[in-house]
């Protein structure tokens, strides 16, 4: 009965680790994929497709990205500075704002909750929201422009607040009894209590920042201020558009610089994807103790 037993229980862990390295390669296959691709010229692409092993390695898409690299280097030294900058002072803010909202004797909690959770759900509009920033703020081609518009992030913020209400109030009650302030509570208490929170919330916006283009589409013309994500969308779309206008010269019976046909596309595009998240991916295993308890713990209460 025993060996019955036995035998029973390990096939449910046999079916469960069979599950999740299943998952796992699911994750695993296309980053391997997008690697391979990435050193793999578009010759051997179009007469042998997409391989996750390349018959031949080829670096012409990371030679031609990297041709200037100058200009890569000024766009990760802006993409590095904002996106710091923002999860940084984000932090700040952020766990400020949620503790006081996780403040019962807060006398405005829910007042101030209501107008957070209402930004959520309506915002000003992308017109006036231009004409504040470019015209009245005079923030146009700065960097401050890719980090203030990303200190605005209420479920973040209702994130740690949540995580903030569940710390044990007897701790407050001690404090409060023994002389210390709120923001001496804050400082002492509730920050060094709430690493899993601050560990997943940094990591969500140094995310978001790091792929943020959209505020340099709108309000960055200065080509030394493009951040990574946006210098690698305007290089993308300038070997498109060559691309084109090659097909539309074929067509025509027009003469066409040979040395054109040598331009990446498909493999520049992967080249792309890994300077874009392989920094991300470095840092993230750091953070990875923290991020799965810092959304878990911080979601039971709404």
């Amino acid at each position: 009965m025993a060996g019955i037993n036995k035998r029973k229980g390990i096939i449910p862990k046999i079916a469960l680790h069979s599950f999740f390295i299943l998952l796992s390669l699911c994750f695993i296959i296309p980053l391997w994929a997008i690697v391979s691709i990435s050193v793999t010229g578009d010759i051997e692409i179009v007469n042998y497709g997409y391989r996750l092993i390349p018959k031949t390695i080829d670096f012409s898409a990371y030679r031609f990205i990297l041709k200037d690299p100058s200009t890569i280097l000024s766009a990760y030294k802006v993409t590095i500075i904002t996106s710091f900058a923002s999860a940084i002072l984000f932090l700040i803010i952020g766990s400020m704002s949620g503790y006081a909202l996780s403040r019962d004797n807060f006398k405005y909690r829910r007042g101030v909750t209501f107008f957070f959770f209402f930004t959520m759900l309506f915002n000003g509009g992308l017109v006036p929201t231009y004409i504040l920033i470019s015209k009245y703020l005079n923030l146009k081609n700065t960097c401050w422009v890719l980090i203030l518009p990303l200190l605005v992030n209420v479920w973040n913020v209702f994130l740690m607040r949540t995580f903030f209400q569940q710390l044990p109030k007897e701790i407050f009650d001690s404090a409060t009894i023994d002389g210390a302030g709120e923001f001496r509570i804050y400082s002492f208490i509730v920050l060094p209590l709430s690493k899993p929170v601050l560990a997943t919330v940094g990591l969500l916006q140094l995310l978001g920042g790091w792929n943020s283009w959209y505020l340099a589409l709108l309000y960055i013309t200065d080509k030394e201020l493009y951040p990574l994500q946006y210098l690698l969308q305007i290089m993308l779309l300038n070997i498109s558009m060559i691309l084109n206008i090659m097909q539309k010269n074929i067509a025509a019976g027009s003469n066409v610089d040979i040395s054109y046909f040598d331009l990446p596309n498909e493999s520049m595009r992967m080249a792309m994807c890994i300077l874009a998240v392989g920094p991300m991916l470095l840092i993230f295993p750091f953070f990875q103790k923290y991020f799965s308890k810092g959304l878990t713990v911080g979601s039971v209460k709404g």
